[in-house]
């Protein structure tokens, strides 16, 4: 069997490399190899811009920031020759918000995957909490290393039971040594030992043992506290020695100098095991509860040190059954009276030890080993993947509950604040006339298809915005404050063209006679402005509205006529611009792409024309050939966009666009009957639920808001309007195309 990991590595000093490096190990001597590398790759993880000399097993490095090695890192893994993938998890370890990055590895890897799960939350951020859902639906098993974590995976993260393994933290072999032998080692003759191990942060709560001593030291002047461990990379990094040189303080002000001492080292597994065969009293005095996994803990136990802890999750485990004594978290009076019974009573001290060898015998590294060695090969033996994919129409269960109370949130009398802070709105940046004529759209869309009341009652709130932000010469203005002032004189011809697509369906699916009136009333006094529109995307919007309206009235000629112009300016722009391998309208791919193609085959609708058919059939395979070379949707970044013979930027993605594609496939199957255009619909919508460059959802399940944006981090935590309205118009698109095709079906 061949396995690669992936994780941090020695000689980088952090607690998962050595946990990665012991496995590894003890997998290898169960093997019985000597050389690892003969069965073990390693792909490492490095920090920042820290290079290691890493050992021959590691073949390969991650740069954790750089969300391009994790890809190729991927693919190396997939031709590697190897059986299965094991992943080290811990949210901090890898690139992008809470180590998202990692998923762009899991999602394309091909050979069997098992997940060890460092740590798991209680309470995860919305980043954090779809990372681990995304891990529990790739990985083959997830491993953890407590009871308390399966409970958390299972209630918190919708994570089946059966698809999480239970193996606890493996502990170096301990050497038949007596105390008195490795106290002489580091001179400790004479002396009550308390013992606090690890990478030192604010979090280890020494403090709490620090004034605990203050009432241990008079009873018992032979005490001698040790704290063993450098400070944590990353907060010497950011904060340097502080807390260490905080605790320095501590202990001169209670004049504790001859009772604690501090070794700022990073100590090999063997001189951790000596000096926690030499300590009394093994202390982890934690701040809180969320520690579901404790090395340095199940170090101790190993040994068979009497242990003393706050009850944070893996301790209250780990040390029942009297392996241990808990204290409350920040107590110091409660522990200097545990520190005190104990010290007077050896006999006490002595149970605690022999409690927790006896069940630290069946911790150690090898026997840790077998049980990873045993789940790889039951997980090699059931993964099945899938050589031919059957093709298939997108399944309606994926699809969440259709609902508008993100969009009631937003909305108020005035009409819909166009931005939001998380999913709060955020009245300080108002309204637009942009979100409002889109929110028009969507409630007519619903109503529609569902006859939902909740949009129809929205309907009237956001016509009576358009009309107030009319001008008397037929242009709109855009902005207006949240105290209902004007913020400008005429907004973009971006604006003006999704108000006559919003009012051009309104008067084609108007639900009363009252809206159909003033909408008409809005695109009569407007329609003076349409053939002097000169920009792409406000004609194509514009094109949008004028092909609904003629559903209606199809005998309007000046409509006719300036369908025909418009559609016109679209075909001589994409004419003067495009080349044998650039198709499109412009020297550049900006935002809110698809609109273009999409914009000509609405026209179809009301009348066909080769040339025009011609471009729009290009235009949308030049699209989907730049936005859906990865085998999904990744649609133009604004952070650069695509200019005509540069580099196509990757971030940041808006919602606006993948609505766009959604609209431009699903009108393109509408004129064609192709059903791959229906496949490349859905695989489009499917960015807003995870299937994108980062893997995590865009669409917000708690809230029913859809976020801003996908970035190089993560997510775009923001809610706004422009968002939420762009996925709930794409989810209408998808739901509307699913009814058709099974009436279609069973007609």
């Amino acid at each position: 069997m061949k396995i690669i990991f992936v994780g941090t590595y020695p000689p980088r000093k952090c607690g998962i490399g050595t946990f990665t490096n012991n496995l590894v190990k003890a997998i290898a001597e169960n093997f019985r190899v000597r050389d690892i590398s003969n069965n073990i790759d390693i792909v490492a993880i490095n920090d920042q811009e820290q290079t290691y000399n890493y050992p021959s097993e590691v073949k390969r490095v991650i740069r954790q920031n750089e969300i391009n090695d994790y890809i190729n890192a991927a693919q190396y893994i997939n031709y590697s020759g190897a059986d299965i993938c094991f992943i080290e998890h811990e949210f901090g370890i890898f690139g992008g918000e809470s180590g998202v990055y990692i998923l762009t590895l899991i999602n394309r890897l091909k050979i069997p995957l098992i997940v060890t799960l460092h740590t798991v939350l209680k309470e995860p951020s919305f980043i954090q909490k779809a990372i681990v859902q995304e891990i529990g639906k790739r990985a083959d098993k997830i491993v953890v290393m407590s009871s308390r974590a399966v409970e958390f995976l299972v209630n918190i993260y919708q994570i089946a039971s059966d698809k999480i393994t239970i193996i606890e933290h493996g502990v170096p072999s301990v050497k038949i040594l007596h105390p008195d032998t490795v106290r002489k080692k580091f001179n400790l003759e004479n002396k009550k030992v308390l013992l606090t191990f690890g990478l030192l942060s604010r979090n280890k709560g020494i403090e709490t043992v620090i004034r605990a001593l203050r009432y241990v030291v008079d009873k018992h002047k032979d005490v001698l506290y040790i704290v063993l461990g450098t400070t944590h990379p990353i907060v010497l990094r950011h904060y340097g020695e502080e807390y260490r040189e905080y605790l320095l303080r501590l202990v001169k002000e209670y004049k504790l100098e001859n009772h604690v001492t501090f070794y700022n080292t990073f100590v090999t597994d063997e001189n951790l095991m000596e000096f926690l065969i030499a300590c009394d009293l093994y202390i982890t005095p934690y701040l809180n509860e969320a520690q579901i996994t404790s090395g340095t803990l199940s170090y101790a136990i190993g040994a068979g040190a009497a242990v003393i802890s706050t009850p944070y999750w893996h301790a209250q485990e780990l040390l029942a059954e009297n392996r241990g004594k808990l204290f409350n978290f920040n107590d110091h009076i409660q522990l200097a009276e545990i520190l005190n019974d104990l010290l007077d009573n050896p006999s006490k001290i002595e149970q605690l030890r022999r409690n927790a060898y006896v069940y630290g015998q069946k911790l150690s590294w090898n026997k840790i080993g077998y049980e990873y060695i045993k789940l790889s090969e039951q997980c090699i033996a059931k993964h099945v993947r899938a050589t031919v994919e059957k093709e298939q129409l997108f399944d309606p269960l994926l699809l969440p509950e259709f609902s508008l109370n993100h969009i009631l949130r937003l909305t108020d009398d005035t009409g819909i604040v166009q931005h939001a802070k998380y999913g709060i709105p955020n009245l300080k940046e108002g309204y637009c006339l942009d979100d409002n004529s889109r929110a028009l759209l969507l409630t007519l869309k619903v109503y529609d298809l569902t006859k939902d009341s909740t949009a129809l009652k929205l309907m009237p709130i956001y016509l009576s915005f358009i009309h107030y932000m009319q001008n008397e010469d037929g242009t709109f203005r855009n902005f207006l404050s949240f105290n209902r002032q004007y913020l400008d004189d005429v907004g973009s011809e971006d604006c003006f063209g999704r108000t006559i697509w919003a009012l051009g369906y309104l008067i084609h699916k108007s639900p009363n006679d009252a809206y159909h009136q003033l909408g008409k009333e809005i695109f009569d006094l407007s329609r003076k402005k349409f053939n002097s529109l000169k920009y792409p995307r406000g004609i194509a919007n514009t094109i949008i509205g004028i092909s609904y309206y003629l559903k209606t009235f199809p005998a309007d000629d000046f409509m006719l006529k300036t369908l025909y112009d418009l559609n016109s300016k679209m075909v001589e722009m994409y004419q003067k611009h495009s080349d044998s391998n650039w198709k499109w309208f412009e020297n550049s791919l900006t935002y809110d792409n698809g609109i273009l193609p999409y914009a000509l085959f609405c026209s179809m609708g009301v009348y066909k024309d080769e040339k025009m058919i011609s471009v729009a059939i290009e235009s949308a395979k030049f699209l989907e050939s730049v936005t859906m070379r990865k085998g999904y949707l990744t649609p133009v970044g604004s952070n650069g966009w695509y200019v005509k013979g540069g580099q196509c930027a990757e971030f940041a993605q808006q919602s606006i666009d993948v609505m766009s594609m959604v609209l431009m496939f699903n009108e393109a199957y509408s004129v064609t009957k192709d059903k791959e255009y229906l496949n490349k619909m859905f695989k489009s919508f499917m960015w807003f639920l995870g299937e994108n460059d980062l893997n995590i959802p865009i669409y917000d399940f708690e809230t029913n808001g859809c976020n801003d944006g996908l970035e190089k981090f993560g997510v775009n935590r923001n809610q706004g309007a422009e968002s939420t309205i762009a996925y709930l118009i794409s989810h209408l698109t998808v739901l509307n195309t699913i009814k058709l095709e099974y009436e279609y079906e069973n007609n």
